[in-house]
């Protein structure tokens, strides 16, 4: 499961997407992430599957490639699902048993709930996908520039950010090495309960926290000795300027949020899931 796990990672290719400006890549998946809790119909859920579906292709990331990185949250999908399932009693009872009932609102919640997160993370993780971290450091500093005027340290928040992103693969990757040392000495990493599990897992906490600690005293002194003091004064090698396709990329995602939205809400188009 640990190699899995794909967010923070870019996936190179040539698209129309990767050649977007990150600012418009952050904005427009803002804007998509608010657009999926502005419908309540079955309407706004088709527009909002042809539209991911379309940004999908656009993106020339293989499905596949992330598809793999929905497998680390099927646990809390699942969860999510059947707090949903059977908590939310509303319209016909459907199923009975002592004290577990399944209506038909608590049926088209929780399947709701699993394809709005499902899509959620979708959508985050394209952006990753297409952007790599030093333009979405350059994205994230220019978006924040109106509040260097009451003193905010934008450069370095937007660093941290970048240095927090890119390190989630490398710890990925530092864990399964981890992981791997251990089994090969013998050590039970799946069998026993819950408790045991966590238990097991403390010889491969230790020695990550250790390298993690390292790697970041690494970049430290690598930081230091490039002189490096902050955002102040500095320059780009590639500053950061809108095309035509940018502004076509914001005018395309706010027709989708008005359409999602009017369709979301007034067209009916709301069925029940059986």
């Amino acid at each position: 499961m640990i190699r899995d796990i794909t967010i923070g990672q870019y996936y190179p290719a040539k698209s129309i997407l990767h050649r977007l400006d990150p600012r418009v890549k952050i904005v427009c998946t803002l804007l998509y992430l608010i657009s999926l809790f502005l419908f309540r119909n079955l309407a706004g859920y088709l527009v909002a599957t042809v539209f991911l579906v379309g940004i999908i292709r656009m993106s020339k990331v293989p499905f596949s490639y992330i598809v793999k990185g929905l497998k680390p949250i099927v646990l809390l999908l699942l969860i999510t699902v059947l707090f949903n399932l059977f908590l939310t009693r509303s319209g016909e009872v459907l199923w009975q048993w002592w004290i577990f009932t399944i209506t038909a609102g608590g049926l088209n919640t929780a399947v709701y709930m699993g394809i709005r997160l499902i899509y959620l993370i979708i959508g985050s993780s394209l952006m990753t996908f297409t952007t790599t971290p030093n333009a979405l450091t350059d994205g994230i500093e220019e978006l924040l520039d109106p509040l260097k005027k009451i003193h905010v340290p934008v450069h370095e928040v937007a660093m941290m950010m970048s240095i927090a992103l890119r390190f989630i693969p490398i710890l990925l990757e530092e864990t399964d090495k981890i992981m791997k040392a251990q089994i090969a000495r013998g050590a039970d990493l799946e069998s026993g309960n819950i408790i045991q599990r966590a238990k097991s897992m403390i010889p491969i906490l230790v020695p990550l926290f250790v390298s993690a600690f390292r790697r970041a005293n690494d970049l430290a002194m690598a930081m230091e000795s490039r002189c490096y003091r902050g955002g102040e004064g500095r320059t780009k090698m590639k500053p950061l300027r809108y095309h035509k396709r940018d502004y076509i990329a914001y005018i395309v995602v706010i027709i989708y949020v008005i359409a999602v939205f009017v369709i979301g809400r007034y067209v009916s188009l709301r069925v029940w899931v059986f």
